[in-house]
């Protein structure tokens, strides 16, 4: 698919009831007039065309292959509710002929295959036993026969519908009509069994849908007001006399910026800034968070999550379809639509696998005949004759547990780390991140809490040795806030709130030119002069500062970080912040050692001191500091030459080069709006606790996709023998297909249950 094309089209198409019946609509659609590419995807049902076909073009396209289809937008959103299998197979008009056809079928299994088995004599006559199984073989395999001719004639492929309708007619050919019935019944069943799986995988995460209510408290004007309409020349429209009231309004009315009432207890409905109150709010729904998260003025929070005892005054700052929950599900669908390699490598199989079968079946059928004298037909009761092993073995061939044996898993697995905050935006990085064995961090804000406080502030100008605020050095702070307040780093923020608590955060008008200089400190003009701050080694090149040169050698091994200031050239002071290490950074980090991560580095632009000092209360004893963003991507590009996978895990701007350059890139909820764009997984809760999950969800996916693959590939290999041996039968072989499906999809569905362990 090219990069480059602009999707015109976007439809939901429903009924497809497996991966082989995706790659047919996707073939049909792409040799329409108009369009340059398209992809369907089986896990989410999402149909991107790209060139200029019209969509009713489409649409009738799918339909004529027997699917429907239908615009994004128009589509249902809302999650239904899981039905039971039986109730899914009376839902859906291409699954009720099976259903039928089993009830048909029923007499000749009984007498034709089972009471012989015992030397019972079958109380029916043939020809009714026969009448039963070509009915059964006429309804169910009928939406089977006409699938396959479609795929054909519109898609110019053979697929596995194809495969079951030659031997089907095979079977009637050679007198086996029990067979012939129970064969079509069985993968008619089957199919359905695999939409029913894949449609309970996607509703795993659109049910996040229903964690929002559809209606809010908001704070709106009185129409119309009967009460005032006359009263100094109000005729209608807002009431100027009643001002604002609450109001239960639909949540696809709200806009943003209006304000919402949450009581006590009250689920949010919209994403937004907290205005007034305060008030311990449940994120788990959304960052996965087990304990409620104290909330107050200015404070995010998130539609879905649930209000402590408090009130609160919320301003709306996203739409509804724009909110967290709906950006969610959108990633998540975009991820499940990412085929991992794995899954690619399966598909590429699948679809060699299949005509070589035929091939091979063809060989079956005429080799032995022809050159040993085998018999073609069976010549008595107990022999089985070389068509029928080769029609064995084009029902062997159906390669539906093979094809569904990753998808499922990987679809489970995504939607899991979704339900428990952490985004995977692709089955390629679950599965990479499985495979890795060394992990950098970031240390401001990923390690630490990165809510950092000042802790001195010397002016050279000190007049209480900086033992005291004094006037100089409030100068100072104030100066620094001037330029500061521009930037969004966690050491930034600490200047300007403790400029604040000193009362001098407006004494100087806001920098204007201001500068990132990446990794070492920022730049700024306040009132006309060129105002540096930074760190030790950036003014060690640019301001002389030998008067608190070894202060700042001091502050450095105690853990603190010095910001040097400097104006015009001239050195002023330095103002020292100190972070702490995340209450569950060190918890997080013991978890990912004893899950068998190598080596856990510490990357960061700090000083060596303030690094080894948090790495040692972290847990962390590999640490390169004084590292530049450029210095970031070689150490990882280093990481992996000498260890193979790297995961690196940041939350800021200069973190997002290495977060590109590693295996598998994750960022934190808690990080820059950049971070979390380049990132390939996010933790929505702001911290580490979500990695060692997310670690072992992604090395469980794995470990699912081998035992399903080994399940679905030895079962073939069975059968193939049985059948060459002339011991097996076809419906036994379709029945092993349909069992080895059902447990490779029951073994890739248990992930939706995979959580994080309790402490």
């Amino acid at each position: 698919m090219s990069d480059n094309l602009t999707p015109e089209t976007v439809l939901r198409v429903t009924g497809i009831d497996c991966a082989e019946c995706a790659r047919s609509i996707e073939r049909s659609v792409a040799r329409l007039e108009g369009v340059q590419a398209c992809s369907l995807s089986f896990e989410t049902g999402r149909l991107h065309v790209y060139g200029r076909a019209a969509p009713e073009q489409v649409i009738a396209r799918v339909q004529a292959l027997g699917y429907d289809a239908a615009p994004e937008a128009s589509s249902a959103r809302a999650p239904s509710h899981p039905l039971s299998f039986v109730r899914f197979l009376f839902s859906r008009r291409n699954s009720v002929p099976a259903v039928l056809g089993a009830v048909l079928i029923a007499p000749g299994v009984l007498f034709d295959e089972l009471l012989p088995l015992v030397g019972v004599t079958s109380l029916l006559p043939d020809w009714a036993v026969s009448a039963f199984s070509l009915a059964a073989l006429a309804v169910a395999g009928w939406p089977v026969l006409r699938s396959a001719w479609r795929a054909l004639r519109l898609s110019r492929q053979i697929g596995i519908n194809a495969l079951m309708s030659i031997a089907a007619v095979g079977a009637i050919v050679i007198g086996a009509h029990t067979e012939a019935g129970l064969v079509m019944v069985l993968f008619a069943i089957g199919e359905a069994l695999e939409s029913y799986t894949m449609q309970r995988a996607r509703e795993a995460i659109r049910s996040l849908m229903e964690l929002a209510p559809q209606e809010a408290t908001v704070l709106r004007p009185c129409i119309d007001c009967k009460s005032h309409l006359g009263q100094d020349g109000y005729i209608g429209g807002p009431c100027p006399f009643c001002g604002l009231e609450e109001q239960r309004a639909p949540v696809s009315d709200l806009k943003v910026g209006e304000m919402l009432v949450i009581r006590p207890g009250e689920r949010i409905a919209m994403d937004g800034r907290v205005i007034s109150g305060a008030s311990s709010v449940n994120q788990a729904p959304i960052t996965g968070e087990s304990a409620p998260v104290e909330k107050t003025v200015g404070d995010k929070v998130f539609a879905g999550s649930v209000n402590g005892a408090g009130a609160l005054m919320v301003e709306i700052t996203h739409l509804a379809a724009d909110n967290t929950i709906s950006r969610m599900i959108r990633l998540v669908e975009e991820a499940q639509e990412q085929r991992a390699p794995t899954q690619r490598l399966v598909d590429r199989f699948a679809q060699r696998y299949t005509p070589t079968v035929v091939a091979l079946a063809a060989l079956v059928a005429v080799v032995p005949p022809a050159l040993f004298g085998a018999p073609f037909l069976s010549p008595d009761a107990h022999t089985q004759g070389w068509l029928y092993r080769a029609l064995e073995l084009l029902v062997i061939a159906c390669p539906c547990a093979l094809v569904i044996s990753t998808p499922v898993a990987l679809v489970s697995a995504i939607a899991s780390g979704a339900r428990n905050g952490v985004l995977f935006k692709g089955s390629a990085y679950l599965e990479a991140l499985g495979r890795v064995r060394v992990i950098a961090f970031d240390k401001t804000g990923t390690l630490t809490a990165g809510n950092p406080s000042v802790v001195r502030v010397r002016s050279t100008r000190c007049t209480t040795h900086g033992e005291a605020p004094c006037e100089p050095c409030d100068d100072l702070l104030a100066l620094a806030t001037a330029v500061e307040r521009r930037s969004e780093h966690p050491l930034a923020r600490a200047v300007v709130i403790q400029a604040e608590q000193n009362g001098v955060s407006d004494k100087y008008r806001p920098a204007e030119s201001v500068t990132a200089i990446a990794g070492r400190g920022v730049a700024g003009v306040v009132n006309g002069q060129h105002v540096l701050i930074g760190s030790h080694a950036l003014f060690e090149q640019t301001v002389p500062h030998d008067v608190h040169c070894e202060e700042a050698h001091i502050a450095a091994r105690n853990g603190q970080t010095p910001l040097l200031v400097g104006a015009d050239g001239t050195y002023l002071g330095y103002i020292a912040v100190a972070d702490t290490v995340r209450s569950n950074s060190r918890s997080a980090l013991a978890e990912l050692k004893q899950a068998g991560v190598e080596r856990l580095v510490m990357l960061t632009g700090d000083n060596l001191a303030v690094a080894r000092q948090i790495a040692e209360v972290a847990g962390i004893t590999h640490v390169h500091a004084d590292l530049l963003p450029e210095d970031k991507v070689q150490a990882v590009r280093a990481l992996r030459q000498q260890f193979g996978a790297v995961a690196m895990v940041g939350d800021g701007i200069n973190d997002t080069p290495a977060l590109a350059a590693a295996d598998v890139g994750i960022s934190i909820g808690g990080g820059t709006a950049q971070a979390i764009e380049t990132a390939d997984i996010t933790l929505m809760a702001n911290d580490l606790s979500k990695l060692p999950f997310a670690l072992r969800l992604s090395r469980a996916a794995l470990r699912t996709i081998h035992v399903n693959i080994g399940l679905s590939v030895g079962a073939k290999l069975v059968f193939f023998a049985l059948a060459l041996a002339g011991l097996g039968t076809m419906w036994m072989a379709v029945l092993a297909d349909v069992g080895v499906s059902l447990l490779v999809t029951l073994n890739g569905l248990r992930l939706l249950g995979f959580s994080p362990r309790t402490p």
